[in-house]
């Protein structure tokens, strides 16, 4: 779980909300500047050809005798004189390696510095959370070759940050300014110094004081440690010299994607957009809570930790080039299924989890979050993704090992999910530093009636109605399999009769598409927004009511031109920056694709996938960030970002390859030793697909799809095992 993240020129500023590097929930170095010679370097380019790496090349700025001189300043080095490179690698660690180059044709003189400090902030500290009380830091240490700072937090546990350098360092005291460093640079080499005390901590400034020859460059490299003296509890980041890092960081991106189905097409943007995504989620990978386990993290910064909801969906998505993401997230959410009733953390049997987070907070008890359980759909979703992964992979080992958590998953579904047993699902906080809402849109705020007053709790959402409808239909088929034919029944009766109340509760006929919750009062909460499509995203549609959700998905009020919105522009309380209130979800538009093209709206669903493809044109590095905002492409030709999106976010990188699943229309069933393409379509600025090394079951496939008067035709290039590949138009 370590990430940087760091402004253009590659600094961590303390004033800036976010930055920093970040390892186990905690911002463990929160100040980190550069400057040349005591200016600021100039911006040349900043970039990543990788998801772990990242380069930015900057210059100097004009240097001056006298800065404070406005009138006649002479400038002792111009601009654009010297080269500097900042690479930076974040794998197992984090390395940076600093290049300065001297182009002139004659000596030059240059100082490097560094600011540095960790403020170890807890991630939801750093999200705005203040506590009445901190842990404190202890006495930093600045020797050698060597920085350390250090915390010891309420939690008892001591965390400690360490920088190498690659040559000796000078520190001088933080206090010093510019014109101050600068003149000891200048003048007799005599520095002020710096006296240690034992409770010393904060700021570190280090000189390095160079003269480069004409033609001439110094490297400096710095690599990071952070270590915890709860050795259990810690992901201990070690360091190694920088091209070590590079290696381990390319082996194990190699290594995800020859283990990846591949994805190429002819279009440009669209192959970028498609590379990118399967990088970044490589990048999103951690370590489990427990030996041996991984799962793919929700979202960098904000929450690069597990979410069930997230884990879920995002392995939903990547089960076309990548199943064993579904086998990881299933088996570490079914070790820390809820056992017993704790209200703290919105906890009872069977539930599956929200968040679970290793910070200082949580191991506090300060936040419930050890994990939290306030989500009411990660339970139905697990076991969506338990047959659905049954379907690719054909591992009833797996499902026999899980099934007695698909079990107790159901058995929540019908008992504490179901709290006044009306056949809904539904839920109300119990935890004091829960959240209100427990759906996807979380947000306090984010469900509302059409003239913008807050729905009341307890609420059934009707895409919760819609998971649980196809959760059944997979329990059943599953248990239909092992042998358990009255459960089947059972769970195939319940389903149908799901289907019918949520065409009676929740359809609302003035507005041509289905409510988004029902409240407490069970009145519908009757603002348009994007749920419905999720109920055509589970099959739980009538096939009438499916046309008519499609009109209102496209429709002015919902879809902007870059997208669907989560909220109506014509609902009151729509603000297409708000975080659900109006603004783009590429995972929502995903889901919503999947729905249309499930009900055969394959020209509405076109649309959808065209805008979230066209849209990472217009995103840094091809990457479809968490959400965007929700104004119309009339009025802004370009989509604007969120102002705090999470980016890299996994189920938005997955999106895209939900949207090429549900564009071939693929339908496994690993058992049968069957692929099942149903009407596959590729939209005009798609000529082709090429979808190698795809698995169904131990089958590996090659197939390349073409358009052609405006079908798509389907070519086996390579198959290794027995499987049967049908095209049903």
């Amino acid at each position: 779980s370590l990430f940087l993240l760091t402004d253009s020129f590659g600094d961590v500023h303390p004033d800036s909300r976010g930055l920093g590097l970040y390892a186990g929930d905690t911002r463990v170095l929160s100040h980190y500047e550069l400057r040349i010679n005591g200016a600021r370097p100039v911006v040349l380019r900043a970039g990543s050809a990788a998801s772990y790496g990242s380069t930015i090349q900057l210059t100097n700025p004009d240097f001056l005798r006298d800065p404070g001189d406005k009138v006649d300043p002479e400038v002792v080095l111009r601009r654009q004189s010297l080269g500097v490179v900042r690479e930076r690698l974040v794998s197992e660690g984090f390395g940076e390696r600093i290049r300065i180059d001297n182009f002139t044709t004659h000596p030059e003189r240059c100082s490097l510095t560094l600011r540095m400090d960790a403020d170890f902030a807890d991630i939801f500290e750093v999200r705005g959370v203040i506590r009445p009380e901190r842990g404190r830091r202890t006495a930093d240490t600045a020797q050698g070759d060597s920085v350390a700072f250090s915390y010891l937090g309420l939690d008892g546990r001591r965390r400690r940050t360490r920088l190498r350098f690659s040559e000796p360092i000078r520190v001088v005291p933080a206090s010093m300014s510019v014109q101050e460093v600068d003149a000891c640079l200048r003048g007799d080499g005599t520095w002020p110094e710096v006296k240690p005390t034992p409770d010393a901590a904060g700021q570190v400034l280090l000189v390095f004081d160079w003269t480069l020859a004409p033609g001439g460059h110094r490297v400096l490299d710095v690599t990071v440690r952070t270590e915890s003296e709860d050795e259990a509890a810690s992901r201990a980041v070690d360091h190694g010299p920088r091209p070590v890092l590079g290696e381990a960081a390319e082996a194990a991106h190699r290594a995800w994607s020859s283990g990846s189905a591949a994805v190429s097409t002819p279009h440009v943007f669209a192959d970028r957009a498609f590379r990118r995504a399967l990088s970044d989620l490589r990048l999103l990978v951690n370590s489990g809570p427990g030996p041996d386990e991984r799962y793919v993290a929700a979202g960098v910064p904000w929450f690069s930790c597990l979410f069930g909801r997230d884990a879920i969906i995002t392995a939903l998505q990547l089960l076309t080039v990548r199943p064993q993401v579904a086998r990881e997230a299933l088996s570490v959410l079914a070790r820390l299924q809820a056992t017993e009733i704790d209200d703290w953390r919105d906890a009872q049997p069977g539930k599956i989890l929200h968040e679970l987070r290793t910070g200082e907070l949580a191991a506090a008890g300060e936040i419930p979050h050890t994990p939290y359980y306030g989500s009411v759909d990660s339970t139905p979703l697990w076991l969506m993704l338990l047959g659905a992964y049954q379907r690719w992979t054909g591992d009833d080992a797996l499902v026999d090992r899980l099934w007695p958590n698909a079990l107790a998953a159901m058995a929540w579904i019908e008992s504490y999910g179901d709290m006044d047993g009306d056949g809904f699902v539904e839920y109300q906080r119990h935890s004091s530093r829960g959240l209100i809402n427990q759906g996807w849109k979380d947000s306090a705020d984010a469900n509302r009636h059409r003239d913008g007053t807050l729905a009341q709790a307890p609420l059934a959402l009707v895409e919760v109605q819609a998971y649980v409808y196809r959760a059944r239909r997979e329990l059943a088929r599953l248990a239909r399999s092992r042998g358990e034919s009255d459960l089947a029944h059972r769970q195939d009766r319940a389903a149908t009769e799901l289907a019918a109340a949520i065409e009676s509760r929740f359809w609302m006929e003035d507005a041509g598409t289905y409510a988004m919750a029902l409240d407490a009062g069970k009145e519908q909460v009757d603002a348009v927004a994007s749920n419905a499509g999720h109920v055509l995203w589970c099959g739980a549609a009538s096939p009438a009511h499916a046309r008519r959700v499609a009109e209102s998905l496209l429709g002015p009020g919902l879809w902007s031109g870059w997208g669907i919105r989560t909220l109506s522009a014509e609902m009151a309380g729509y603000n297409p920056i708000g975080y659900h209130l109006g603004t783009v979800w590429p995972h929502d538009n995903a889901i919503a694709a999947a729905g249309l093209f499930r009900y055969g709206l394959n020209a509405e669903a076109a649309r959808v996938t065209g805008a979230m493809i066209e849209a990472t044109v217009y995103f840094r590095d091809s990457r479809l960030p968490e959400l965007f905002c929700g104004f119309d492409r009339t009025r802004s030709a370009y989509p604007v970002p969120y102002p705090v999106a999470c980016s890299p976010q996994a189920w938005a990188a997955g999106s895209l390859f939900h949207l090429l699943g549900s564009m071939l229309g693929l339908e496994p069933d690993a058992n049968k030793g069957e692929l099942v393409l149903h009407a596959p379509t590729l939209p005009d600025y798609l000529p082709e697909v090429r979808l190698e090394n795809l698995r169904v079951g131990e089958t590996v496939v090659d197939l390349l799809i073409k358009r052609s008067d405006g079908s798509a035709g389907v070519e086996v290039l390579h198959r290794t095992g027995d499987l049967s590949v049908v095209v049903r138009l």
